[in-house]
């Protein structure tokens, strides 16, 4: 499935009962473009221990676990959905918390994602020599780390151009988990334009869920944006963020936007099979 051009692998665990040591493993492998499935990440449906209708795991396309995935949760809220497990709302569980969606219609799903936890409107950075002033946010507990780093005249600016800086931003030594890098470009009233080079892909990606509503969150707190509907154009498509504030609180934070079931099938990878044909 991909959620804005945000691509991902979905296993269904309730069925196939893989151990959750396989998973980094199989991210690695399936999520390779070139030498098996290719993907942004690997998602696992579970049981939930809570009173959610399932739990979701995700991975990282280098087997490293994150701690939620904004685009993956629309997806698999849909995933959900089509395959019975919840109805056209779902309560899901995640590593940073309980998020829960909403079906709008066959492919648009709307999510509420996990609260901020920390929250540094005005933050400088030095990468090469120059100073960037930057937003800090962590969603969810663990709090997952997002930058959002304006660019001037973003939509000329290539991924080549930008690689360098969104690497040196991804792992900079004052940000201890490291950070998703969202630069932006405030386009018009409640427009902007995003594009998000993601740790654990380590690269540039087509869509990024929890960065967009970071980023959102952030310009509305600087009263940027208004925080209602916010439209915010990425190399995948259209993602909309609505910041519902109690004064200076933040209550909800919403993600909508599109989902796309590519393809269903069975795995026939043979680089996860030994010579004597059993599993790795």
């Amino acid at each position: 499935m991909n959620g804005a051009g945000n691509d991902f692998i979905i296993i269904n665990n309730l069925t196939e009962h893989l151990s959750p040591d396989a998973f980094p493993a199989l991210a690695r492998t399936l999520c390779h473009r070139h030498l098996s499935i290719g993907a942004d990440g690997l998602m696992a449906v579970l049981p939930s221990g809570s009173s959610c209708d399932f739990k979701m795991l995700y991975y990282n396309s280098d087997g490293s676990q994150g701690e939620m995935c904004g685009n993956g949760a629309r997806c698999i809220c849909r995933y959900g959905y089509e395959n019975h497990l919840t109805g056209e709302e779902q309560r899901i569980e995640t590593a940073s918390g309980i998020v829960t969606g909403q079906r709008i219609d066959r492919q648009n799903y709307r999510i509420r994602l996990t609260d901020p936890t920390t929250i540094e409107l005005n933050r400088t950075l030095t990468a090469g020599g120059t100073d960037y002033a930057c937003s800090y946010i962590e969603l969810g507990n663990p709090g997952l780390p997002h930058l959002a780093v304006p660019i001037g005249a973003l939509a000329g600016r290539t991924m080549e151009q930008l690689r360098p800086l969104g690497a040196a931003l991804r792992s900079h030594p004052d940000l201890p988990k490291g950070a998703n890098v969202n630069f932006y470009q405030i386009t018009g009233p409640d427009q902007v334009q995003e594009l998000t080079f993601e740790r654990g892909v380590e690269d540039f990606t087509y869509a990024c869920g929890t960065g967009t509503g970071a980023m959102v969150l952030a310009l509305t707190l600087k009263g940027l944006v208004s925080g209602e509907d916010v439209q915010v154009s990425v190399p995948g498509g259209l993602l909309r963020v609505t910041v519902d504030r109690d004064c200076s609180a933040v209550r909800n934070l919403y993600l909508t936007g599109p989902t796309n079931i590519v393809c269903r099938g069975t795995v026939t990878d043979e680089t996860l099979f030994s010579p004597e044909g059993g599993k790795n």
